[in-house]
Order: structure tokens, then C-alpha cells, then sequence
């Protein structure tokens, strides 16, 4: 049996006509950016959040940079991140000049552990930028707490986990404001790139808007040096089109990271743990193995499709070599980028899929 990692075929065949329906209707238009259908969409995707306000962006990694900046965080500044996640988390830190400060995250969530952050806060750090990994919230109440009493700024970044809740709360609600991406393998995902920042602090929402227009407040008429980061209308309506189908897709996604914890019972292979209080979203399903090259080996001769999130943890890229840190020095990151490896997830996957890739994981 072939079991590809991501398969988008049985969501867009469910959405076909919808997805057409947006394409014709910008087309008809002949109106491509900052129109109809990015107003509408901005207001679903608020609602949908439970926040006020949201302004579309060229992508998550810009959506993340252009709150940083609104925030006015910058050169000399300090922003913590988890030592574990994808890099765009840094690199929105780094091109506002500012220096990110790793902070390990807990091994059973993948999350940043709030029980560390404290002690990485100096007189520096403007902000802390929890990412909600995986589909999983991170533990927020500590983290809020932590930042109101050392007056810092709360980014969230939900990049991975559209329509995640903690304790009842939609992520993205928690902070100053959030950073989301719309790449198309995200459980709300356009048909290319995309991404949005939710708030609900107006102010900030109209500094973040005319940030990534240029700086402009209106046409030709600039008050900051910005960015050209926005979210065009054809992705707009994409994303308008699959939103009414987000809740229905992450509820498949439950059920089946529900079917993986309970079958999985090689003693070899640790599942993913969940914090009380959490619903996730199951953007990834990862598991942890410490011979994880050859299981993947072992599941890719059965036809089952993998991947790592994240093989060489930031501070080891070479793009970071001027952050001095070296190996060993966030060993649970470390830990994390040589034992994990991602099966497949995605909405659409058939029982017998399901169970196929359990009993390859069991057998080995």
C-alpha cells in the first residue's frame, strides 16, 4: 500500500466547486489586491478567532516580522523563542535586528516550557514568541503571567495550529497579537503562499496594516518605512472558500491522531502527549523513536511517506553560527531534531490507511 506523508486530493475534490466558484469570481472582478474579498475574508477569519481585528500578509514568517515591528522591538532588543520550531520563528526576530534567546521546550509537548522562560529574561527581552507546534496549544496561562509581570510583549505564533483551543480559548487570543500561515499544507491553507496577524488592539492592527503596505496610512502617503506584505484576493477567497470547512477537517484530524495514540503500542515509539485543557488540531502527528533513521527506512519500504520537524535544530544552521551556541547546549531541541519523525497526516485518510501505518509502526 502507498500512504503519501500529505495528500491534498480528497480535500480539494470535496472543495472543488467552491475553490472554482473564488477563482471565478475574482477573476470576473479583475480586482487583485486589498479588495472585496480580502475585507470578507480578514472578518471571517477574526470571527472564526474570536479577536477583533485581522490583516492579511504576504506569509506567516511577514506576519510574524510586521508585529515584532509594530511592537517596536528592533536592534538591541531580545525576543524569546523555543529552541524547538521551525526556523521562520527566528528569522522574523532577526530582520527587525533584534537577537532571538532560545528557550528548551518541554519533550512530551515539543512546546516551549513556561518553567524555563523566566530565567532567560534580561534587561534586553521585549517579547516572547510562544509557537503552538504541531496543532498543540502551549501551556499559556504560566506564559501570560510571566510576561505581565516582567512587561513583556506576547506574540503568538499559530502557524501550525488554526483552530487550536486552551482551556476553551481559541489560540491566537492570548497574546498582543498572533501570527498565522496560510502555506498550503496548514490545516487552512491557500493555494500558495499566505498568512495573517490577529489582534485585538486596533491601534496595532492599523500600524501592522500600513506596515505591509509600504507604510502607507493611504495611497502615496507613507509614515513608516514598511514592507510590501499583503494578502491578495485570490487567496483571500481561497481561504474564504475553506474556512466554513476548518472544524469539520480538524475533527478528522482528532479522530485520527486519536486511532495513532491508542494503536501504537511498540514500546520503542513514544506518541505525543497532550496538556489538559488542550484541544489540538493534529497539524503533525510526531512521534518519537530513538532509532528514527531506521524506522523511517523501515516505513518508507511499506510505502508509508514521513517526514522530520525539524532534523537540524535552529542553532545549528549555519545561518545562526553567529549566535555562538554550541552543540549541547540545548540538548532537549537536540534530542528532539534526532528522534521525531511525522507520519501521515491529513484530511481524507481511509481507516484501512490509518491502520496500515500502525501495525508498520508496531512491527518494527
Amino acid at each position: 500500500m502507498k500512504i503519501p506523508f500529505v495528500s491534498f486530493l480528497p480535500m480539494e475534490k470535496e472543495l472543488n466547486n467552491s475553490l472554482r466558484d473564488a477563482f471565478d469570481r475574482v477573476f470576473r472582478r479583475s480586482w487583485y489586491i486589498e479588495g472585496a474579498e480580502d475585507e470578507a475574508f480578514e472578518k471571517a477569519f477574526a470571527e472564526y478567532c474570536n479577536v477583533n481585528y485581522c490583516v492579511g500578509a504576504g506569509n506567516g514568517l511577514d506576519a510574524l516580522m510586521l508585529t515584532l515591528k509594530a511592537l517596536n522591538v528592533g536592534a538591541g532588543d531580545e525576543v524569546i523563542v523555543p529552541s524547538n520550531t521551525y526556523i521562520a520563528t527566528a528569522l522574523a526576530v532577526t530582520y527587525i535586528g533584534a537577537a532571538p534567546v532560545f528557550v528548551e521546550p518541554d519533550i512530551r509537548t515539543f512546546n516551549i516550557n513556561p518553567n524555563l522562560i523566566e530565567a532567560a529574561i534580561t534587561e534586553k527581552t521585549k517579547a516572547i514568541i510562544p509557537v503552538h507546534l504541531y496543532g498543540q496549544a502551549c501551556d499559556m496561562d504560566p506564559i501570560v503571567k510571566i510576561a505581565k509581570k516582567n512587561n513583556l510583549y506576547i506574540v503568538e505564533d499559530c502557524a501550525q495550529a488554526h483552530g487550536a483551543t486552551y482551556k476553551g480559548k481559541k489560540i491566537g487570543s492570548f497574546g498582543d497579537a498572533a501570527g498565522f500561515s496560510f502555506y498550503p499544507g496548514k490545516n487552512l491553507g491557500a493555494l500558495g503562499d499566505a498568512g495573517a496577524v490577529v489582534t485585538n488592539n486596533k491601534v496595532l492592527e492599523e500600524k501592522i496594516r500600513a506596515l505591509g503596505n509600504y507604510g502607507s496610512d493611504f495611497k502615496y502617503h507613507h509614515i513608516y518605512k514598511g514592507n510590501n506584505s499583503r494578502l491578495d484576493e485570490l487567496q483571500a477567497a481561497f481561504l474564504a472558500a475553506k474556512l466554513p470547512y476548518l472544524e469539520k477537517m480538524n475533527v478528522e484530524r482528532r479522530r485520527i491522531a486519536g486511532m495513532y495514540t491508542e494503536g501504537i503500542t511498540n514500546p520503542k515509539i513514544t506518541v505525543p502527549y497532550v496538556i489538559p485543557d488542550c484541544v489540538p488540531v493534529w497539524h503533525i502527528y510526531g512521534i518519537r523513536c530513538a532509532q528514527r533513521d531506521a524506522l523511517e527506512k523501515h516505513l518508507n519500504q511499506k510505502g508509508i511517506g514521513t517526514n522530520k520537524h525539524y532534523p537540524i535544530p535552529i542553532h545549528l544552521q549555519e545561518c545562526y553560527k553567529d549566535l555562538n551556541i554550541p552543540k549541547g547546549a540545548l540538548p532537549i531541541a537536540e534530542e528532539i531534531s534526532s528522534t521525531e519523525l511525522s507520519i501521515p497526516m491529513y484530511y481524507g485518510m481511509t481507516d484501512k490507511e490509518i491502520r496500515y501505518v500502525i501495525d508498520a509502526i508496531n512491527e518494527f
